[in-house]
């Protein structure tokens, strides 16, 4: 089942590969845009503070977790048995956005939102690590 050209992958693989390399995408490009100062400018107040009160810290974080995450994708998707662990490494970065963004919220300056996009960002890297895992045992990468 691991050969060369992927006929012996199952579809689901490579439809998880590629929703989870967009959603990545579409992380990267969220990072990318809260980078630049006009567009910050132009947010809401709330998310203007979790932007601009955010420490290097936790926009590393951030960045390791959407790049990580997208990298991760890719490896995925080349069958590459070292995404499993360029998944860890987002969800370490995941991780350390989320104590960011719960200490926002403890302080009462972070939406609601936001809360729930970190939440949503640990489970998707989460899953990502078990199904990477997943698809080398079923020899789908490796």
């Amino acid at each position: 089942m691991n050969d060369e050209n992927g006929a012996g992958v199952h579809w689901s693989f490579w439809a998880i590969g590629v929703v989870a390399l967009i959603y990545d995408v579409a992380g990267i490009i969220n990072f990318v845009t809260q980078m630049n100062a006009d567009t910050v400018s132009a947010m809401p107040e709330m998310y203007r503070a979790i932007i601009e009160n955010r420490s290097v810290w936790a926009t590393g974080g951030f960045a390791l977790a959407v790049f990580g995450g997208a990298l991760g994708c890719l490896l995925l998707l080349l069958r590459k048995p070292a995404s499993y662990y360029v998944f860890i490494a987002s969800l370490l970065g995941a991780i350390v956005t989320m104590v960011h963004t719960l200490g926002m919220v403890a302080s009462d300056s972070s939406p609601v939102g936001a809360t729930i996009g970190n939440l949503v960002q640990l489970v998707v890297t989460a899953f990502l690590i078990w199904y990477s895992k997943r698809a080398e045992r079923k020899g789908w990468s490796g």
